[in-house]
């Protein structure tokens, strides 16, 4: 199993399934994420994502009902490990411009203009769909996992 490349600094923009991996503690995901959150909490990386996050992460738990899980979402999300991006008017726009030309559904299309706004210093995923934005410094996880 590989590790993350991260950066000496700078800001890590991470999608949905990094925070799902971590909070749950999804292997083989969750230990490759590690130094990720230390890097955080070490001030060497901030780490971003979009407001979407929330929706993405609390849908899950509350269809089955799973209030501690919420809960601890919900400390991640209102906690100051990481940092929530608005969606505003342009976030929008430019996420429409990407799904005009490439294949990325909405929600994708939202976080990866997120990222583009705020020119992240890598990008964290497993969704294969974001290997089409060569304008992303992505780093794949699945990839690192092997």
């Amino acid at each position: 199993m590989g590790s993350l490349d991260l950066p000496d600094s700078g800001i890590a923009y991470v999608d949905t399934q990094v925070l799902i991996y971590s909070i749950e503690k999804i292997v083989p995901y969750f230990d490759v994420l590690i130094p990720l959150w230390k890097a955080s909490e070490t001030g060497e990386l901030e780490i971003i994502t979009s407001e979407l996050a929330v929706v993405e992460v609390l849908t899950g738990p509350m269809k089955k009902g799973n209030n501690h899980l919420v809960s601890i979402y919900d400390e991640l999300i209102n906690g100051t490990e990481i940092q929530l991006m608005p969606i505003d008017r342009d976030i929008l726009r430019a996420a429409a411009k990407l799904r005009a030309q490439t294949s990325l559904r909405t929600p994708d299309a939202i976080h990866a203009a997120t990222a583009m706004s705020i020119d992240c210093s890598v990008f964290i995923t497993n969704d294969i769909a974001f290997r089409s934005l060569s304008s992303l410094p992505i780093q794949m996880l699945k990839d690192i996992v092997g």
